[in-house]
């Protein structure tokens, strides 16, 4: 094998286990964050405080870190345009492990002020995700970028498998006696701190153009949200991005309240249910993806994978036993598999090569705002009726595809490639 081939297998393997090693840090918070707040025996909030504040707390506390991301991913993707991708992602993801040690030590304090003060450092340095898209896009041509966007989105699933899985079993006593809320956080921060040699010795630049001219901006993120939706041949394309990441954001953050309210469940059985949608979906954006993009334009995926993902997150409100969820998940898993990647491809070739960093960072923007929002209303309304969450996630994910299908011009995007 080559050294250039050898070189790119290095970098393609650094790239996907940082994905991996992020979503799984994302994964563990899933099945622990609601018990963590919802808890009133061994929760963080002293016993007397009310549910619907818990909830709300719960909301705000999820916000959190996209929000922190919003203001941040913008300006990390100027970062790695300006001085390159490998020293932001050591220095990002140092700051995730760090993150996720004082998650831990706030459960351990009962310390809400520590929750929120970690998530938003993990917010902050999660741009990581962002700038191993812009590697991978430094290293495909538009060809293949999709299936290699595809790939990332198999390193989401697979961390999204395991992430649910470890957080919900090594939250447990009934795994092993001294097990408690805080162990899997610690799991996470010494992952992350391996990613972080991983990258140091493996990982060699991709960025073969600097943009030393870019500036840094610490409110680019709202200015970044101006650009997406001032530019026509953008417009449209983010507008379903952020309507499906919205819709989706209700569903993967609140949608372990309804599980626990609904169906009694545990953080280890929401932890091998989520466990079970990572599977899906890493199948789905490892396999079902990559055969899609030999065959199928983005463009045209998009026109499915947005309908049958609303008619996915509705038909989870139908369901009277837990055990039918399972026939229900795959179809959302395969819906949203599909979206993602996709939708980033149509972002990511709608620019040059040297913008590669801003583009993403801006995409970054977009979904953190979606990301941010949902939380915070679903911590309102969920005390009203635990379903709305999901019903809100059904309805701006049809309006997702509703926008796509009337406004979208392919040829408007597929112009600015050349």
């Amino acid at each position: 094998m080559s050294k250039p081939q050898t070189q790119f297998n290095k970098n393609l393997i650094s790239l996907l286990f940082t994905v991996f090693i992020d979503f799984v840090g994302f994964g563990i918070v899933l099945p622990i964050m609601a018990p963590v707040l919802l808890d009133a025996a061994h929760g963080v909030l002293s016993p007397e405080t009310s549910l619907a504040t818990r909830e709300f707390i719960l909301g705000l506390n999820i916000a959190a870190f996209p929000m922190a991301q919003f203001f941040a991913a913008p300006v990390l993707g100027v970062l790695s345009d300006k001085y390159g991708r490998k020293v932001m992602l050591l220095l990002l993801i140092f700051g995730t492990s760090v993150s996720l040690a004082l998650f831990a030590i706030g459960i351990l304090r009962r310390s809400l002020f520590l929750l929120f003060f970690s998530r938003i450092l993990n917010g902050i340095t999660g741009g990581n995700v962002s700038i191993a898209q812009s590697a991978m896009a430094d290293m495909s041509d538009p060809a293949s970028r999709a299936r290699n966007f595809g790939l990332i989105g198999m390193a989401f699933g697979l961390g999204f498998i395991l992430g649910p899985f470890f957080g919900g079993k090594l939250a447990d006593p009934q795994t092993v006696s001294w097990f408690n809320y805080a162990t899997p956080f610690w799991f996470a921060a010494i992952l992350s701190f391996v990613n972080v040699l991983l990258i140091w010795f493996w990982f060699r630049e991709t960025l073969t153009t600097r943009n030393l001219e870019a500036k840094i901006n610490p409110v680019a993120g709202f200015q970044h949200i101006a650009k997406a939706f001032s530019h026509s041949s953008l417009r449209t394309i983010f507008a379903v991005v952020f309507l499906s990441m919205f819709g989706f954001t209700f569903f993967t953050q609140f949608f372990q309240v309804y599980l626990i309210e609904k169906f009694s469940f545990t953080q280890s059985q929401i932890g091998v249910l989520y466990a079970y949608i990572g599977l899906w979906i890493a199948f789905t954006q490892g396999g079902v993806t990559r055969i899609l993009s030999r065959r199928v334009p983005p463009n045209m995926v998009l026109r499915v994978s947005l309908l049958t993902l609303s008619i996915g997150l509705i038909s989870l409100l139908l369901p009277q036993q837990s055990s039918l969820l399972y026939f229900v998940l795959p179809f959302i898993a395969l819906s949203q598999g599909t979206t993602m990647p996709n939708a980033t491809a149509l972002v990511s070739n709608s620019v040059s090569m040297q913008d590669q960093g801003e583009i993403l960072g801006i995409n970054q923007s977009v979904q953190s705002v979606a990301f941010a929002i949902p939380p915070i209303i679903a911590g309102i309304v969920s005390s009203i009726d635990v379903r709305l969450p999901l019903i809100l996630a059904s309805t701006f994910a049809f309006l997702a595809w509703i926008t796509y299908i009337i406004f979208y011009k392919p040829q408007t995007i597929m112009n600015r490639q050349g």
